[in-house]
């Protein structure tokens, strides 16, 4: 009885909501259908051609696969390399994603929760990277990163052409984004169970790893899975940081040279079950985060 009652509750709080909305929720609903359409089709149509031959991609291209020929992922994944690539990218975005959170985190938490002198222009520091596009510093940061090269013991792991270095990229540029969402999630987080944490004699690092960082869960997945897709996606900064070393390249760099090598004659099954490869583990990161992402994009607002 309960149950049908709050369902009952929700669909007549729903009415209301579209009564009041009126005209403007019908154009909202509109614009989300035709952007739900802009956003499938293209991917359903690069996972249709991925099991195509090719006299079938550039036949009907809306038509079913006679066969579904699962040799163009297996002939993309050994001979185009992409198997490689992917590994890299796993590597670098598993790593560089691991670092932004726990640096993003701590530091997120000690502006949020912790005022002194400062901390308002520090914060400010973080905010104003998301203002600076990444093309905006790629001639700088090449010089950067290549100097890093050179510091002793540690350089031959951070300087150019090295997986090490992309990933310390990847978590300065990621880190403005992180420290501001996180921040204002912090903020809203009840204080009176760290002060009691505190009370029965938690140091401050054991309060925020094993009290505040499990309340700021919804948040925390929130942003670890935008950094993920975020960095999947990046190809500007290892086209310039990773140049001459192939066997490193990541999958974006891979999949372009794919296409740029072959010209007129390209392998176009084996580049479109190479894009769907690409696209394909984001899709499961979505889906199995879905709920989370929308609980960290609210519980701000509800609280």
């Amino acid at each position: 009885m309960a149950d049908a009652a709050v369902a009952r509750s929700r669909s007549y709080a729903r009415r209301e909501r579209r009564r009041r909305l009126g005209p403007l929720s019908v154009l909202t609903h509109a614009a989300l259908m035709v952007w739900t359409v802009l956003v499938v089709v293209p991917i359903v149509w690069t996972f249709l051609a991925s099991v195509k031959s090719e006299d079938e991609i550039f036949g009907d291209a809306w038509s079913l696969p006679a066969t579904v020929r699962l040799d163009n992922w297996a002939r993309a994944w050994e001979q185009a390399n992409v198997g490689q690539y992917m590994i890299n990218s796993v590597i670098v975005v598993a790593c560089s994603t691991f670092g932004t959170m726990l640096l993003g985190s701590m530091a997120a938490y000690v502006l949020a929760r912790y005022p002194f002198r400062g901390s308002r222009a520090i914060y400010l520091l973080f905010v104003s990277g998301l203002a600076f596009p990444v093309y905006l510093a790629l001639t700088p940061l090449f010089f950067v990163v290549q100097n890093m090269g050179g510091v002793p013991v540690i350089g031959p792991f951070i300087g150019l052409n090295t997986h090490g270095g992309l990933i310390l990229v990847y978590i300065a540029y990621s880190l403005p984004f992180t420290v501001f969402f996180l921040a204002a999630f912090f903020r809203t987080l009840p204080g009176a169970v760290a002060e009691a944490a505190f009370v029965d004699g938690a140091s401050h690092t054991r309060v925020f790893f094993q009290v505040m960082l499990p309340m700021a869960r919804p948040g925390i997945i929130s942003v670890t899975v935008f950094n993920i897709l975020g960095q999947w996606n990046q190809y500007q900064l290892p086209l310039v940081l990773l140049t001459s070393v192939k066997d490193k390249w990541v999958l974006t760099q891979g999949i372009a040279e794919i296409s740029a090598d072959a010209g007129y004659d390209a392998d176009w099954a084996a580049l479109f079950a190479a894009l769907s490869m690409a696209i394909l583990p984001m899709l499961v990161v979505y889906v199995i985060f879905q709920s989370q992402i929308q609980k960290g994009l609210t519980a701000g607002a509800l609280k």
